[in-house]
């Protein structure tokens, strides 16, 4: 395993902008496969097929994921929020619109980089990296401001569980950053998070209700495979090494860009329409970006 970094080097910094490019793209995917398959049940099928994906992938790297090595109760404890994340996140858009919950789930970095400060040893952000932060998210918030009006009171319950799933986002990095799971590998650590959701996701869609498969067309499945192929095996895969080897708050930081490439995704295969105020968005957080992965001068 590689020696954990202090800071983010320029490999890090272009996996992370290509990531969080694909989780943009993620939000277009589940709008068109919404069209054919129920949010919650399009979750289930989603972490059923890469887990599998895990599995097969680790099998032929000779990745032993059922040994006894410790990470039993971190890995379920992991498993239940990131199931619990997602629950929440497509429950809570059945209530609020996803231009408002994006806000809400975006306090997430937030979340994550005051863990890190608290109980992670040598991840302290210092003045200008936590203003780093609020300039990011500030970036995020003027470009979903139009949607930000007085709340119903459903969407003050959709807000609220898209906030709550901000919470297990950012406990689910801690406990991975701060466990026996950040020394094991990372395919270890995503298949208890999607074998745990795999098992789970489905009941709270029957919970919920949902038809489940609708129709299924090629633009359907095709926006579906993305989501497990694409996302939740390789872009997870890659997320959860990052994880383990550099900063968890400098890393967070960079999330701000996926609503961003999402509302650009949408712009360019779905025609929705963009806001003026996204140029401005965008440099509010790559400015945020900067400060919080800035270098240190060194005394």
């Amino acid at each position: 395993m590689m020696e954990r970094k202090t800071h983010l080097d320029s490999a890090a910094m272009a996996l992370m902008v290509v990531l969080c490019a694909a989780w943009g793209l993620q939000q277009v995917a589940i709008k068109v496969a919404n069209a054919g398959i129920s949010p919650v049940w399009q979750a289930s099928l989603r972490s059923i097929g890469a887990a599998v994906l895990v599995w097969a992938w680790a099998a032929g790297k000779g990745i032993r994921l059922f040994e006894r090595d410790g990470t039993l109760g971190p890995g379920l404890l992991s498993a239940a929020l990131f199931a619990g994340e997602f629950a929440f996140i497509y429950w809570g858009l059945n209530y609020t619109a996803a231009s408002r919950g994006v806000v809400f789930l975006y306090t997430a970095p937030f979340m994550i980089a005051l863990g890190a400060h608290w109980f992670l040893p040598g991840e302290r952000l210092r003045g200008l990296q936590w203003l780093g932060l609020a300039c990011a998210f500030a970036g995020v918030v003027s470009a979903f401001a139009e949607s930000l009006s007085m709340p119903t009171r459903s969407q003050l319950i959709g807000d609220g569980m898209l906030l709550l799933a901000a919470v297990l986002w950012a406990a689910t990095t801690l406990v991975i950053k701060g466990s026996v799971l950040a020394k094991v590998s990372p395919a270890k650590t995503l298949f208890y998070q999607l074998a745990g959701s795999a098992l789970v996701l489905p009941f709270v869609s029957l919970a919920l209700g949902e038809p489940g498969v609708i129709a299924l067309t090629p633009l359907v499945l095709a926006s579906l495979a993305y989501q497990v192929v694409a996302v939740a095996f390789a872009s997870y895969l890659a997320w959860f090494w990052l994880v383990a080897n550099y900063p968890a708050g400098r890393l967070a930081a960079f999330s701000f860009l996926t609503p961003l490439f999402g509302v650009l995704a949408g712009a360019l295969l779905l025609s929705e329409k963009v806001s003026s105020a996204l140029a401005a968005a965008l440099l509010l957080v790559a400015l945020g970006i900067w400060l919080v992965n800035r270098p240190t001068k060194r005394l």
